[in-house]
């Protein structure tokens, strides 16, 4: 074969291998882990603990499962360290990424300090003062930043009107987002032996603007002693991180069809946590 054959197929090669690389590229799920709060914005807070801090743990530990078990999931986070992102640029960034999946973690709190249980959210109406009150907690971040007026189009969680702008809220996602919800409160509920919230609806800013599928799960009450202890123990944060994961591994499995296998649940051995 001469040199001018030898160049033409190794251009060809090179041409057939950039398209297939792009293509395997464009194939890729994405997936946004969104760690509540941060920076000047703690969230809620325990006796020992912050929510931007346990949430962070939790996400950071949920992304790398992803990242190590699935070679055809990108991991988009907000935040990967303690910084301050605004609500509605978590929404933007998920967007703008065209993400398959957004999964925001909180924590929770309560006046009622014997108050505890995981609870896993979709965007809806809120249909209860209680739902309400937990929707309106975590909205209440968009008031820590400026100009919080013009980017939220003026809505103000603290208004008697605050609920009524997502009374018109209707999503083509919701049937995916309450699939994923559903798994991911079974499987929290199962390995981390807290008591069942059930999955349920209200008005969360960052769910009504992202264009996807989405869930925000509130891990277990901050301000509940006991449940506070259990939560900021770094192997604790390793359940909670494997059973989120082996939910989306059930929720991808149910969208196309896969065997993928879930991962068993970490041995109880406590490390020091790089954000506790």
């Amino acid at each position: 074969m001469n040199i001018k054959k030898w160049f033409l197929l190794l251009l060809c090669l090179t041409f057939f291998n950039a398209v297939s690389f792009g293509q395997s590229q464009e194939k890729k799920f994405k997936l946004v882990i969104d760690a509540g709060h941060g920076g000047e914005d703690p969230g809620c807070k325990g006796r020992k603990s912050m929510e931007k801090n346990v949430t962070l743990n939790v996400a950071l530990k949920l992304g790398k499962l992803i990242s190590d078990n699935f070679d055809d999931v990108q991991v988009i986070y907000t935040r990967k360290t303690d910084v301050f992102v605004e609500v509605y640029k978590r929404a933007v960034i998920a967007n703008n990424n065209h993400a398959d999946l957004f999964i925001s973690l909180h924590c929770n709190a309560a006046e009622n300090r014997s108050a505890h249980g995981v609870e896993t959210w979709v965007m809806g109406l809120a249909k209860s003062d209680a739902n309400m009150e937990v929707a309106k907690k975590e909205n209440a971040a968009i008031l820590k930043e400026k100009n919080f007026e013009n980017n939220y189009e003026g809505f103000n969680p603290n208004s008697p009107e605050a609920n009524v702008i997502f009374s018109l809220h209707t999503s083509a996602y919701m049937s995916h987002s309450i699939m994923l919800a559903d798994k991911v409160q079974k499987n929290l509920v199962r390995n981390t032996h807290l008591v069942d919230r059930t999955v349920k609806q209200a008005g969360f800013w960052v769910l009504y603007k992202v264009a996807m599928p989405s869930i925000l799960v509130e891990l277990g009450f901050l301000s509940n002693a006991t449940e506070e202890e259990y939560m900021i123990k770094p192997t604790s944060q390793d359940i909670m991180a494997v059973s989120i994961y082996n939910a989306f591994v059930e929720y991808r499995n149910a969208l196309d069809g896969g065997s993928r296998k879930t991962l068993p649940l970490p041995k109880v051995t406590e490390t020091k946590d790089m954000a506790s």
